[in-house]
Formats: structure tokens, sequence, C-alpha cells
């Protein structure tokens, strides 16, 4: 198959299997078929521990993980004139078809893991549906209607491209770096996570005001301002507070760029922060440090009604608590550091819920980006909790340990 075909593959391969990264509890097989003349193979791939496609080729078996399996179809159809993949996911089926002439991608509803209506194949190749425009290197090119493998996106490559290219997921070129398509994904993955509770917030007239602690660069403000003027249609303000003056300088710059009038920028330390305005909704993500409970104890103080937090920096816990009768799983580091992570989110979440949020878990992104993939959202529903707080005291007391949360 022709160089620049495999390329174009290869990027809808990544694209098409990446759906694994999020979607392991959807995800029902992959089926791939290579042909040349009379050379005809197949495979079936499932996912195993750790989303690992495992499958067997022409008599060897093998088990890659995601990159590795998109690299291994990719070299194969180098020996073939025609490779069909079929993604089966539990209501949906998407095929990626390839022979010299084109590569496109196609999907299909299913209904109990069968095909509905049959999508015409490669091998007898009429009707498909055109595959997002990709350059030479790879990039998928911007435009209105842009989607990326079958995602549909709410920040669309093409009028965001302005907010695009300045937080550096467009080139200068108007196109998709290849670097940063994860990146991307994972912005709009974030904003349709949260995009029900921004709609709820932006009923009836009244402006939306969030403030992003530990915004370091505030991408994810940058984009959820844009989709609540743009998208939206709605008014709203932004406030976003890191300690360094570096990344506090940069988004100056960038909103002034956008022409983000709404958005101001404070060189601070969240601890002692005192707003002169209420606000609606608290982000932090990633913040190091200590500075995730600084900003959970701001959003408590405060009595900002609605959180939503990726929570980073488990170090203090990691350093100062011991797990009574577990000494010999404790003497490994890393389980130590990943037991550690857990509790602290845990009692994070404990504390939230004791001082009346309602408070929920998920992982918002594949840990193979990031192990700090949990997204905390909370929503304030009553009062303190004295019961409440004294079970938090008596968690931390039997790990021997002392969160930065609640300011105690």
């Amino acid at each position: 198959m022709k160089k620049q075909i495999i390329d174009k593959a290869y990027f809808l391969l990544i694209a098409t299997v990446g759906r694994l990264e999020d979607g392991e509890e959807f995800f029902e097989g992959i089926d791939v078929r290579f042909k040349a003349g009379m050379k005809d193979f197949s495979l079936t791939a499932n996912v195993s521990a750790g989303k690992t496609l495992c499958f067997i080729f022409a008599g060897e078996s093998a088990c890659l993980d995601i990159n590795g399996f998109c690299d291994f179809i990719a070299g194969k159809m180098r020996d073939f004139d025609e490779m069909e993949l079929v993604y089966r996911e539990r209501g949906r089926a998407i095929t990626l078809s390839c022979d010299n002439r084109d590569a496109k991608l196609r999907s299909t509803e299913t209904a109990k893991g069968e095909v509905r209506k049959k999508a015409p194949s490669v091998f007898a190749s009429s009707g498909d549906v055109p595959a997002p425009d990709v350059d030479s290197e790879g990039d998928l090119l911007g435009g209105s209607g842009a989607k990326l493998g079958n995602r549909e996106y709410i920040i669309k490559a093409g009028p965001a491209s302005k907010l695009l290219e300045v937080i550096g997921i467009l080139g200068k070129n108007g196109k998709v770096r290849n670097d940063r398509i994860r990146k991307y994904n994972q912005i709009d993955h974030f904003v349709e996570l949260i995009a029900p509770l921004l709609d709820s917030l932006c009923e009836g007239n009244k402006p939306v005001r969030i403030i992003d602690c530990a915004c370091g660069k505030s991408y994810l403000s940058f984009v959820l301002n844009y989709y609540i003027k743009e998208v939206l249609g709605r008014k709203c303000y932004f406030t976003g507070l890191d300690y360094n003056p570096v990344v506090i300088e940069a988004s100056k710059r960038m909103a002034e760029e956008l022409g983000y009038k709404n958005m101001t920028f404070v060189q601070t330390d969240i601890g002692v922060y005192e707003p002169e305005e209420k606000f609606d909704l608290l982000l932090t993500l990633h913040a190091c440090d200590t500075a995730t409970d600084l900003a959970l104890n701001f959003a408590i103080r405060q009595n900002i009604p609605h959180i939503v937090c990726v929570p980073c920096c488990h170090r203090e816990m990691n350093s100062n608590y011991s797990l009574p009768g577990f000494e010999p799983v404790m003497k490994y580091g890393i389980l130590k550091a990943r037991i550690a992570d857990c509790l602290t989110d845990a009692l994070r979440a404990e504390y939230l819920e004791a001082v009346g949020y309602d408070v929920s878990i998920v992982e918002y992104i594949s840990p193979l980006d990031t192990p700090k993939n949990l997204m905390m959202r909370a929503v304030k529903k009553r009062g303190v909790s004295e019961e409440g707080l004294r079970k938090f005291a008596a968690m931390e007391k039997s790990l021997g340990t002392k969160l930065s949360i609640g300011n105690r």
C-alpha cells in the first residue's frame, strides 16, 4: 500500500483504536482483514488487563498496548493492497477501510453486538463516507464540521481556530498538530463532562462567575470561556489565581490576544486571597504541593456551590502515613505512593461530604496519559455535619496523617 495512504490510515487508526482508552466498558472487539492478490489474512483482537489488545496473526500470538497495536497494523499494511478494520463497541461499529486510493472511516449503528445494516467493504467498495481531510504529515485539517475519527467535537477546529491556535492545539497552518491530538481530545472531553453543569449554571440571565485556582496557563479556562460565550451565548467572568508570576503573565497575554476582556488573572497565594465577588464554580486542575487542598479550602470558605477538581500532589500523605498490619506491603515505595494517592482523594471527598457537598469521582482521561486522571465533582447541598467531621478526623488519626484540607 502507498506510504501516503498508510500515513493517513495511521492517523485514523490512533483516533479509532484510541477510543478504548476512555471507553473500555463499551468495547467488544476489533476485527482486521488484510488482502493482496490471493493472500487473505485476518485477526480478532480482544482487550486484556491494562487495555492491552491480544490477538493471533499468521499463527503467532501477541499482546500490545494501543500504540503498539496501531504500529503493528500500519506495519502490516505495507505488505498488502487492502485493509479493513472494524472497531466494535456497544451500539456502534466503526470501520476503517484502506486501499491504494484512499483511507476512509464510516460508522454503523449496531444492536446486540450485530451490525444492523451491513456497511460496504473495502473489498467491494462504494458509498464510503469520506474521512477527515489529513495532510501528508497526518495533520487534521480545520473546518467547521471537522471530526477526528467518529468524534464530533464540541470545540470545533473551524469556529474555534483562533482559540486553538493560541493555546497550541492548531499550528500556524490551521491544522491540528500531530503532537497535540491527544491533548485536543482531553480538552474537548473535559468540556463534554462538565457541559451539563455549565448548561444548568447558564439558565436565566445571571452571568456565570468561575474561579480557576492554581490556573497555570489557564488553557481550560480559555476553552470554557469560549464554550459559554460562543457556543451557549451566555455571559461569564473568569478569575485565574496562581502563585507563579510567569504563568499569570502568559495567561494575561493570551487573554489580550484573544480579546477576552472578561478574564482576570491574579498572582497570589490561594490561602490568603479574598475576592470581592461570589463565584458559581471553582476549578482546580493538577494543583501542585498542597494547592489542591488550599483550593478546596477556598471553595468551602467562600461557600462556592460547585467544584470541579482534578486532584494532584499526594506527597503530603505519602510522607507521613501508615497502615498498621500492612508493613510488608508498605515497604514497597511504589505501592505506598499509589495507596497514598487513593487515600488522599478519598479523604478529600469525605471532608467535602462532611461540610455539605455531594461528591462524585470519575476517571476523566486515560491513565496512559497521566496517573493523575481522576475528576472530583462536588455540589453544595446542605450544612456542616459535625458527625461527618468527627469521622474524618478519626480516619486521619487511624492513618497517622493530617492533610491540609480543612485548615485545622
